[in-house]
């Protein structure tokens, strides 16, 4: 049986920072408490990272709706392992949890990682009823980077137009803390060159609809991002979801979904409410 002291040792080095050490630790919990299903390492595509884990709860009903969560990691590191804390999250409300890796500057630039992503979507789109999930139900979720790749096949089309499919499979798009309007120059060049990789140029009154959710205290990816991606959407007359979170920064956003940390703010609360409400056409 896990100890409380235990539990204290996992948030102090999970407050030390989103090193891998601090994710793996918050996925301890899960190991222990979680109720779920794992099928992991399935290929999505042909490289080595084009692999990706399914997450179901433990006795499936009605085929779920799906998320695909997109990790993060500034685009150069992450891994799907890591997260087993989120999919645990997630899947204790009822969905069917995606998590894949994708490849990682510098072995690909922009779009690279993009068009993995896409890749992996359309790979869910194909076969997630084979573990129980809906793909007519289909959301897409990331955090900082991976918030930046999931808006991104979210608002241009072409990714998964490419990939064979299209921006109609997609239901929602949940973004934690991501950069959606000024972008890591080593990965992406100078700003003049990053049009085409900034998400905040492609919203569209037909997009899906967008919960941006992102605490004040983020000195790693600044909280205008998502001010300005909500914005321009609501401008385009898309339809919108931002809450900001007082006292939490860039880790702490994504570290909500974790057990220890579930109080700190109501991330799970209000992904899940975002995805019942869409899939019931009621929320604005």
């Amino acid at each position: 049986m896990i100890t409380l002291r235990a539990l204290l040792a996992i948030a102090a080095l999970a407050a030390a920072g989103c090193t891998p050490l601090a994710l793996g630790t918050l996925n301890v919990p899960a190991r222990f408490f979680g109720n779920y299903e794992l099928v992991s390492d399935l290929a999505y595509g042909g490289a080595e990272r084009h692999r990706l884990d399914v997450y179901t709860p433990a006795e499936v009903g009605r085929p779920l709706p799906v998320i695909v969560f997109f990790h993060g990691g500034h685009w150069r590191s992450g891994d799907k392992a890591r997260y087993r804390f989120a999919a645990d999250a997630l899947v204790a409300q009822g969905y069917a949890v995606v998590v894949p890796n994708y490849r990682l500057w510098p072995e690909v630039g922009f779009p690279g990682f993009v068009e993995d992503g896409a890749a992996a979507v359309a790979w869910v789109h194909a076969n997630i009823a084979d573990y129980g999930g809906d793909a007519d139900e289909l959301f897409l979720m990331g955090h900082s980077a991976g918030a930046h790749i999931a808006a991104l096949i979210a608002l241009d089309p072409r990714y998964l137009q490419a990939a064979g499919g299209s921006e109609r499979w997609i239901d929602g798009m949940i973004g934690l803390a991501g950069p959606y309007e000024r972008l890591a120059e080593e990965v992406f060049g100078a700003p003049s060159a990053q049009s085409a990789a900034r998400p905040v140029n492609f919203v569209h009154p037909g997009q899906p609809p967008l919960l941006l959710l992102h605490g004040r205290d983020d000195e790693t990816v600044p909280v205008r991002n998502s001010v300005r991606l909500a914005t321009a959407a609501r401008e385009a007359g898309a339809r919108t979801e931002f809450y900001v979170y007082d006292g939490i920064g860039h880790v702490g956003i994504l570290t909500a979904l974790a057990r220890p940390f579930r109080g700190r703010a109501p991330v799970i609360d209000e992904v899940d409410r975002f995805i019942r409400g869409r899939l019931a056409g009621s929320r604005p």
